[in-house]
């Protein structure tokens, strides 16, 4: 099968090494240093949505896989199906789960499926009474840009000063442009943070492993917010939270997407924070593969991704066609220096050829520069390792990222360090 992928970051190469190993032609637009050795990479962006059309339709590709969330809310997956390409990814209508937190809540709501209380509010004169009203008995929110905002327009506010201060940042400054028009404040939740993606094709769901993703750009879960500095799968959850999640939170997303007449044949990952008592409460969508999320996932699976994902694209999607290797994945980010405020790039990057066995550098914010790989993003690579235990795994991912050679590199040193939750 002739498979194009959207996209150039450490998703789209985790999942372009995935399907290279069933043995598929792969194009990849515009793709980046370390997939071109594994696909044939086209100079298209990720929003040339007309131009990625037209590349699907000259190479004839029998589907196209789209990695990236903001060409998705664009639509592109809607305007490749219009000119008859099967697409994996949801239609525009269903990547607003992720494209608009204010739908996604108010989605939430209407299908009854466990979310943490909130408001929307488009000034400052109604933030504080919001605050009041939605904080709880722990007098702690979150307050959300509404729009896509590269991972940055959520805050967990410590207090509700902070949590003004950071909706006046998105309503009046306009830190996050039109993103941050509206803004979601919801309760903050305690509890521990679980990633779970299912692939499905509007009616069939397939639940991957849980991973846990380490957020902040510190040790010890302190400093800003990142888009993700490492993950573990499986995760800590076990299989009846998994089957709680399932049954509480994705299916009856299916069912509501369903009931709306939202077209949704793609990834619906879910953010979702497991309290104190063993209650997961869904925090967030996204409409796509997550990054750092799928790469140990791909790195622990077996089978023909890619006849699944056509299945899904067509309606007809296989439930049971993949399977698991019984090792742990621990993926181990290298960020760049400065990372996430003023990211310093054109670093040049050395030693990815002397990371060992049983580990895979995916290319996360890479390019070529006078035939040498150097930094093009904060994010620079996913380290990942495979072990018999987490302690392994992570072990042999460190091992792999002392060999790597970046100038300013940033790493957290904890990833996999969690204790297993009694």
């Amino acid at each position: 099968m002739k498979i194009l992928v959207v996209g150039s970051g450490g998703r789209e190469h985790a999942l372009v090494y995935r399907l290279a190993q069933s043995g598929h032609e792969l194009v990849c637009a515009p793709g980046n240093p370390g997939i071109e050795a594994l696909a044939r990479c086209v100079a298209v962006k990720v929003d040339e949505l007309d131009r990625i059309v037209d590349t699907a339709r000259a190479e004839a590709v029998d589907l196209v896989v789209v990695g990236p969330e903001a060409p998705l809310v664009a639509g592109l997956a809607d305007k490749l199906r219009a000119a008859g390409v099967p697409t994996f990814g949801p239609s525009a209508a269903g990547a607003q789960l992720e494209g608009s937190k204010a739908f996604s809540k108010e989605f939430f709501a209407r299908h009854r499926i466990p979310t943490a209380p909130f408001e929307v509010v488009t000034d400052m004169a109604a933030v504080d009474a919001v605050i009041e009203r939605v904080a709880g008995p722990a007098g702690r929110v979150v307050v959300k840009a509404d729009g896509l905002a590269a991972g940055k327009g959520v805050v967990v506010a410590r207090d509700a000063a902070e949590a003004r201060e950071a909706a006046r940042e998105m309503l009046e400054a306009k830190r996050f442009g039109d993103a941050g028009a509206r803004v979601v404040i919801e309760r903050f939740i305690t509890g521990r943070e679980v990633s779970v993606l299912a692939l499905t094709d509007g009616v069939r769901l397939e639940v991957l492993p849980a991973t846990e993703d380490h957020k902040t750009i510190f040790d010890g879960d302190t400093g800003p917010n990142t888009g993700g500095m490492g993950t573990v799968s499986p995760s800590w959850a076990g299989d009846a939270l998994v089957a709680r999640i399932r049954s509480e939170i994705l299916e009856p997303t299916i069912a509501g997407l369903a009931k709306d007449a939202i077209s949704y044949r793609g990834v619906l990952y879910a953010g979702v924070m497991v309290d104190d008592a063993g209650t997961p409460w869904l925090l967030e969508y996204n409409c796509r593969f997550g990054d750092p999320e799928t790469q140990p996932i791909m790195a622990r699976m077996k089978g023909d991704l890619g006849a699944v994902l056509l299945g899904a694209a067509k309606g007809e999607m296989p439930v049971g066609a993949l399977a698991w290797d019984a090792r742990v994945a621990v993926c181990v980010v290298v960020a760049a220096a400065g990372y996430p405020s003023t990211v310093r790039t054109g670093d040049p990057i050395g030693g990815l050829d002397a990371v060992g066995n049983d580990v895979v550098v995916f290319h996360a914010g890479t390019a070529r520069k006078d035939g040498q790989v150097v930094s093009a993003g904060g994010r620079v690579l996913g380290v990942t390792a495979l072990g018999i235990s987490v302690e392994q795994a992570r072990s042999k991912a460190y091992e792999a990222v002392d060999r790597i050679e970046l100038g300013g590199k940033q790493v957290r040193r904890d990833i996999g360090a969690r204790k297993a939750r009694a």
